[in-house]
């Protein structure tokens, strides 16, 4: 059934400036405002002592240089895991395209195992905890989360199913049809939602203090909130649906998932025990 009212998509251009060659993408700043906003969030997350009491926690100069680390392991991480995951055949057979990010085309569970990994050469090198440097981490996420999730929905990709809703969009490439915006879903809950929820954690339960639990706070609300809006999201089309109604991005979601529950679990019992 098709809504009496159905939104237009925005005309808005990829490319925010295009002099020559070079073309700056609205895509491209996302992540760069992701990355610049995170880091400064950590920053003032490290420098209040009322949130880490006793605990052990990095500098303000640790963050300084971990910047490159974690940025090489969101790129890298976030377009091999796309490759891998999501379309290994295509660039199987044009690898020429792999490192053509600025076309679109980024896995957030590759960036997540990418940005691990750098935390834990990063940690390992520096002789930083590991564990609050994954609690800082997961603080910070949400922010970049929603700037690229902004730039999902600016590049009219990733969008959802059929849709009679009243805020439905009729997307380019998309069909007739008014389809969810999943990408403003995902904005909403893996952004703005869980950056608030990790926010009364760290600042009015001070559970910084229990190094990885924000870590496996982080890890499952990213899940429990992907793996929501994949039910409105509409499977990429090369993958489609793997069994019954389970997509590609609530597979990836679920041991994420549960990693996070069983850190929090060990957290809190680790806490527990030196008290």
């Amino acid at each position: 059934m098709t809504p009496l009212l159905v939104l237009p998509f925005p005309a808005i251009d990829p490319v925010l400036i295009e002099v020559g060659p070079l073309a700056i993408r609205w895509y491209a700043l996302a992540y760069i405002a992701g990355i610049l906003l995170a880091w400064r969030y950590m920053r003032i997350l490290v420098l209040n002592d009322r949130l880490w009491g006793t605990t052990h926690r990095p500098t303000p100069l640790d963050l300084d240089d971990f910047v490159l680390w974690g940025t090489l392991g969101i790129i890298v991480g976030g377009r091999l895991g796309y490759v891998l995951f999501y379309n290994p055949t295509y660039y199987l057979a044009n690898p020429g395209e792999i490192l053509a990010v600025w076309t679109g085309g980024m896995s957030f569970h590759g960036g997540f195992l990418g940005t691990v990994l750098a935390m834990l050469l990063f940690a390992y090198t520096r002789g930083v905890s590991i564990w609050t440097l994954f609690d800082l981490a997961g603080c910070a996420a949400p922010i970049g989360l929603f700037f690229g999730r902004i730039a999902n929905f600016i590049n009219a990709e990733l969008w959802g199913r059929p849709s009679d809703m009243p805020w439905a969009f009729i997307f380019p490439g998309g069909g007739p049809d008014p389809r969810h915006p999943t990408q403003l879903y995902e904005a909403a809950l893996e952004g703005l939602a869980l950056f608030l929820i990790l926010r009364v954690l760290s600042h009015r339960f001070e559970l910084l203090k229990k190094p990885g639990f924000i870590a496996g706070a982080f890890a499952f609300g990213y899940g429990l909130a992907r793996s929501f809006v994949e039910f409105y999201r509409e499977p990429d089309a090369h993958i489609g649906y793997l069994s019954g109604f389970l997509t590609m991005g609530m597979v990836l979601s679920l041991p994420m998932m549960l990693a996070g529950i069983a850190l929090m679990v060990w957290s809190s019992r680790k806490a527990a025990a030196s008290a």
